[in-house]
């Protein structure tokens, strides 16, 4: 995926990475889609990208914390509600939330509202595998548990949360 090398990652030679429309590649959910866009093998781990549109109220993301990754949303339409760690916050088109490596997080579409979100993680880590996990168990082909042995693999580790359950039984 993406042209260029990359290689301007880390002071190495001037690069860039473009992907191109036609070169998306796009995984349904239910009530939505992932877009995506950037692997961390396709920017030397630099980072990870993708891009989640979520019909209205829907959920993401369940609660979940990375160990090693920040990650970055750009809300470019309609609402998300995210819970951060204790807190829920609603952030509307033309916001952004930067989530540090550690807490605990998780996001939807907000009540009443579609949203479309660019997400970026870095350091990047291989997660095109687990996006399309995702959207197998969205459509129950694949089970949640049996993706559980694999959260070290794509830095994502799943926690409970009360706050999380609470904000999205109101909506």
């Amino acid at each position: 995926m993406g042209t260029g090398s990359g290689a301007g990652i880390a002071g190495r030679a001037a690069g860039a990475f473009v992907v191109q429309p036609a070169e998306v590649e796009r995984v349904e959910l239910p009530h939505g889609a992932f877009q995506l866009l950037a692997d961390a093998s396709s920017t030397s781990g630099a980072f990870g990208a993708n891009r989640l549109t979520l019909g209205v109220g829907a959920d993401g993301a369940r609660p979940h914390c990375h160990a090693v990754s920040w990650e970055v949303f750009s809300v470019l339409d309609g609402a998300a509600e995210f819970l951060l760690g204790d807190r829920t916050e609603v952030v509307a088109a033309g916001g952004l939330v930067a989530v540090p490596p550690g807490l605990p997080h998780a996001f939807g579409a907000a009540p009443g509202s579609s949203t479309d979100l660019l997400v970026v993680a870095t350091p990047g880590v291989e997660r095109f595998a687990y996006f399309r996990r995702l959207s197998g168990i969205a459509w129950g082909r694949e089970r949640f548990d049996d993706l559980l042995p694999d959260q070290d693999t794509y830095d994502v580790h799943f926690v409970e949360s009360a706050v999380w359950d609470a904000a999205r039984a109101r909506g």
